[in-house]
């Protein structure tokens, strides 16, 4: 039977399904975007992948916006695209046309009018008049060289990914970190600028020329010199100036119009070099045409003075190398690129090999065609002694050859060593060649003008330095720095006052090769490390090949000019640890964060080799503190004792579930308290149902390798005799899992407790307050102190905390504002902040050591380490111990004393103490015993013993519990008045005492006392007296 449809005629697929239905794969049709709608909305909540969704070039865990794994594990699905919504959002809108350009005009074309600048036409000849033909091409393919392997390193950084505007300072930033990228950002601006003065300066040489060449000799403005070249300069800068406020589709018309200029003066090079010389006038100049004689005569250097200073090789080179840095021109557009990655590589390349060929094949012509040194003076071409002849016009004066001017160079004002239109004598016809240099230099100082702007506003968008965001605003579609026009202006204006051109050129030359070598260092270093983040399209560098351009940049340098690579070497230096020094927060995956991992990763294998040595031993903690904020003093406590040469993580128990997200949160809230306050600690967070189970997780787990915790540090549970009597257990259990797990063990213990999470306020905004998955095993909020317990008070994130702050010892910054606020931003009051503060303030006085039993030497040696450090500098120890008899006082103490100085421990004195073993008073025992009271029971009450006190236990522990009333009222005899108490903390042993009288003994000998720290070794010794 057929089934016809009621619309169209098409048959109906099985069970009313739609007709795109696959019938032999039983699935929908894979362009039935209503199936692939209902796939990934309702089914699973997945989505394709998406070019939107890996935008996020941040941290890995920032921003995602692609669904968490939570919404598609708990069917939480977004009903639209987050991807694209965050796309469009990042979308500015702009007004007017936004231009973009291809690789041709945008980086080809670039880069021919900037290689083919200034040194082109006026100085290209005059390297080969200094150098020769031999050592001139070799300068040539030097400088080529250096800027081939930059570019194949530059291609490498610029198809590693999507830039943006900045050009090479947005790669090496991204590459090396910000460090390295705003010193050479700054620098390329200065360099740019600098560049711009250059071709400026060159084109006034020329533009004077011509006028002394058609006008006549006396032409001039002022005074035909230096001041002539300031007023044309600036004219000229001016004129520059207004073409890039204009807009880049008119610089790019204009730079189009130049090239041709520049091209045809070139053609007119060519023909003029084979016509020859067409009159005595310019034979008598020094234009002989082609000649293979001349160009041997040529082919070895002449090195002399010019314009006062003495050139060699690598001076000569210095001067070149100017003419080959176009190569960036492109680049610093990057900006304006349709497609950055593929313009760069493709246009720079094809650029240099252009160019390369016609600096190769121009010099050996120059060689061949004209002499270094010509008087101009048509009388003496017939002259052939070279000492003389008499002139026949009647004058009284003596005419040389006309190429020999030994003795009289004042006289001869041409040829390749001395003028510097040389090319325009070689040319059929002089005027276009002017023209040429005018187009050369005027597009390459509109390239500098236009670029360097574009560097300064990507480096003040970064804001990597103060006081330059002002540079980062930008006008129109393009989003063109006008402000950055105007300060680059400014500076090439400046150097255009100078008016000579080479000390500019070296300069300009010192600062490109620095940026160079950094870009080669850029490439290298991300291949070394192999981060699987270094996927560059442009697989044709080497490593090594990179490597050996960052060097030869780096000797080029120096082989430059020493002077000016050292201040440029100094500068670069300064500016990176000025921008280091700031801490910027920053992450943009540079290889130095790659090779932060892999060096510590190398470290720490080694370390693991390591064996421990009790020379080398050092307190590895881990403090269970929750979260740092909520116990400010335990965790400065804690830090006084690693002080940023030993491990310190901050443990955190979350009674659990809690979500990634609100994971990541709460990371991220305690690292930033840390940073802060400038504790160089690690967080970790934990997530279990009971804080006994996430304590001993902690310790198990936290560190690795030989890097892990040997200590644990601990509040003391103040309200241990109100709170829930299974928090006692637990806490109690965690100082016996510590021992069990050979971990020292120490509880330090306040006045005014260690938790002020109350006083500091509960933020609802905080993860863990919204989660509701908070455990607490902390009592009595303002006094008590629960190390671990994860209460639901922590700051958010969001809250203000974030911003970087200086911790004073009064609880303020250094501008004055209070550091230390309640949630509502108010002030704490001033005993508060004292109390949060009390470890970070000058302490003195004396640190008590109760050494009452070894336990390997920590009891001592933590005391020691803490007098090492700045705030407890001015305190003196002083060491108790017990005598084993009455009658050996002396002995014992002579014998403590000769121990603690083999230690090479410094101490004020020694007490021994002898009748530890007394009975204890009676008010002291009656306080005990009514600390105990609500703990016991009778043997046949079915209270667990473990969170009770039985008469049995009380009679197997009769002569400790009197040593420890004993050691209270000993405590409070000598130590009352000390900054800081440290005693051995009583054994755990198990079986025999249980946790409420284990606490009653610790309350006993630490109530109305001083900070007060009871240690525990893990019977390992930690001192020695060898060497």
């Amino acid at each position: 039977m057929e089934h016809n449809s009621e619309a169209g005629g098409q048959s109906e697929a099985p069970g009313g399904l739609s007709p795109n239905y696959n019938n032999s794969l039983g699935r929908p049709s894979l362009y039935d975007t209503y199936y692939l709608r209902t796939y990934q909305n309702y089914l699973s909540g997945d989505r394709l992948p998406s070019e939107n969704h890996f935008r996020n070039i941040g941290s890995v865990a920032d921003h995602q916006l692609r669904p968490t794994l939570e919404q598609i594990r708990e069917g939480d699905f977004i009903k639209k695209d987050a991807g694209d919504a965050e796309a469009d959002a990042d979308q500015t809108e702009l007004k007017g046309k936004v231009i973009k350009f291809g690789w041709i005009e945008g980086v080809y074309m670039r880069c021919l009018l900037n290689i083919w600048g200034v040194m082109l036409f006026l100085r290209l000849t005059w390297v080969v008049g200094e150098a020769g033909i031999v050592e001139a091409l070799a300068i040539i393919c030097a400088a080529n060289m250096v800027t081939v392997i930059t570019t194949i390193s530059m291609s490498a950084v610029a198809t590693n990914g999507q830039i943006k505007g900045g050009g090479i300072y947005y790669m090496i930033s991204r590459s090396l970190g910000p460090e390295f990228g705003a010193s050479i950002g700054l620098l390329f601006t200065v360099s740019n600028s600098v560049a711009v003065a250059m071709y400026v300066v060159g084109f006034c040489s020329s533009f004077s020329d011509m006028l002394r060449e058609y006008a006549g000799e006396d032409a001039m403005i002022v005074d035909g010199g230096v001041n002539d070249a300031r007023i044309i300069g600036s004219v000229a800068m001016v004129l520059i100036l207004a073409l890039a406020i204009v807009g880049m589709d008119w610089v790019t018309r204009v730079q189009l119009l130049l090239l041709f200029l520049l091209i045809a003066s070139q053609v007119d090079f060519v023909v003029g070099c084979f016509m020859g010389p067409q009159d005595d006038t310019e034979k008598a100049q020094g234009f002989e045409g082609l000649s293979f004689d001349l160009l041997k005569e040529n082919a070895w250097n002449d090195y002399r003075p010019f314009e006062g200073i003495d050139y060699n090789f690598f001076s000569v080179f210095g001067v070149f190398f100017p003419a080959v840095t176009g190569i960036v021109a492109g680049a610093n557009l990057s900006g304006d690129l349709k497609d950055p990655a593929e313009a760069i590589p493709k246009g720079t390349l094809l650029a240099i090999l252009t160019t390369f060929c016609t600096y190769i094949v121009y010099p050996i012509m120059i060689a061949a065609a004209a002499k270094r040194y010509a008087s101009g003076d048509i009388r003496e071409l017939n002259v052939t002694d070279p000492n003389g002849e008499m002139s026949m016009d009647g004058k009284n004066e003596t005419l040389y050859p006309v190429y020999n001017c030994t003795g009289r160079i004042d006289d001869c004002d041409y040829g390749t060593q001395i003028s510097s239109q040389v090319m325009g004598l070689l040319s059929a016809w002089a005027p276009l060649i002017y023209a040429g240099c005018f187009a050369a230099t005027l597009s390459s100082a509109i390239a500098s003008l236009v670029g360097a702007p574009r560097v300064l506003q990507a480096l003040a968008k970064d804001k990597l330095y103060p006081y330059i965001h002002f540079f980062a605003k930008g006008y129109g579609a393009n989003q063109d720095p006008f402000r950055g026009y105007v300060i680059v202006f400014i500076v090439a204006e400046c150097c255009v006052l100078i008016g000579q051109l080479n000390p500019i050129a070296n300069l300009s030359s010192e600062v490109f090769l620095a940026a160079y070598a950094l870009i080669n260092l850029s490439c290298f270093h991300a291949s070394l490390l192999k981060s699987p983040g270094w996927r560059p399209v442009f697989k044709y560098y080497n490593a090594w090949v990179s490597l050996l351009g960052a060097i030869i940049c780096m000797v080029v340098m120096f082989l430059c000019d020493a002077i000016i690579g050292t201040v440029v070497l100094v500068i670069t230096l300064l500016l990176y640890l000025f921008v280091s020094y700031r801490k910027l927060d920053v992450n943009w995956g540079s290889t130095t964060q790659a090779q932060t991992y892999v060096t510590a990763l190398g470290f720490m294998q080694r370390l693991n080799q390591v064996r421990d040595h009790v020379k080398n031993y050092r307190p590895q903690v881990l403090v269970l503190s929750g979260m740092p904020g909520d116990r400010p003093p335990l965790v400065d406590f804690a830090n006084a004792l690693t002080k940023n040469l030993s491990l310190l993580i901050c443990g955190h128990v979350v009674k659990g579930p809690i979500t990634p997200r609100a994971k990541s949160a709460i990371q991220n809230q305690a690292n930033a308290w840390l940073q802060r306050h400038k504790v160089r600690a690690f967080y970790s967070v934990i997530e279990d149902q009971s804080y006994e189970h996430g304590a001993v997780a902690l310790m198990q787990l936290a560190g690795l390798g030989n890097l892990k915790p040997n200590m644990t540090l601990m509040g003391y549970k103040n309200d241990w005799r109100t709170c829930p009597r299974d928090e006692v257990q637990q806490y109690f259990s965690c100082v016996n899992e510590a021992l069990d797990n050979y971990l020292a063990v120490a509880i330090l213990r306040v006045k005014n407790g260690l938790d002020f999470s109350a006083e500091m306020g509960e933020d609802p905004n905080s993860p863990l307050h919204k989660s509701n998955t908070s455990t607490s095993l902390k009592g009595d909020g303002a006094n008590g102190s629960d190390e671990g317990s994860d209460e639901p008070n922590d700051r958010s994130a969001t809250s203000g905390d974030a911003t970087p702050r200086v911790t004073t010892v009064d609880g303020k910054k250094k501008n004055g504002e209070e550091l230390y606020v309640s949630r509502t931003g108010e002030p704490l009051p001033a005993q508060v902040v004292e109390n949060l503060t009390q470890f970070r303030s000058k302490q003195k006085g004396f640190i008590d050591v109760w050494w009452l039993y070894d336990d390997g030497g920590l009891t001592l040696l933590l005391p020691y380490i803490l007098t090492s450090r700045s705030q407890w500098a001015d305190c003196k120890l002083r060491v108790f111990a017990l005598a084993n008899k009455r009658g050996e006082l002396d002995t014992e103490k002579r014998s403590m004393a000769a121990l603690l100085s083999k230690f090479r421990i410094d101490y004020s004195d020694v007490i021994v103490i002898d009748d530890v073993t007394k009975k204890a008073e009676q008010s002291t025992r009656d306080t005990f015993n009514e600390m105990i009271a609500p703990f016991k029971k009778d043997d046949e009450s079915d209270i667990p013993d473990e969170i009770s006190v039985t008469d049995s236990e009380l009679l197997a522990n009769k002569d400790k519990t009197n040593r420890h009333l004993r050691l209270h009222e000993l405590v409070q005899q000598h130590s009352k008045d000390s900054s800081l108490v440290v005693m051995t903390l009583p054994m755990t042993r198990k079986g025999t005492v249980h946790a409420p009288l284990y606490m009653a003994w610790l309350e006993m000998m630490t109530k109305d006392m001083p900070p007060f720290l009871m240690i525990r070794g893990n019977q390992t010794s930690v001192l020695t007296f060898y060497s």
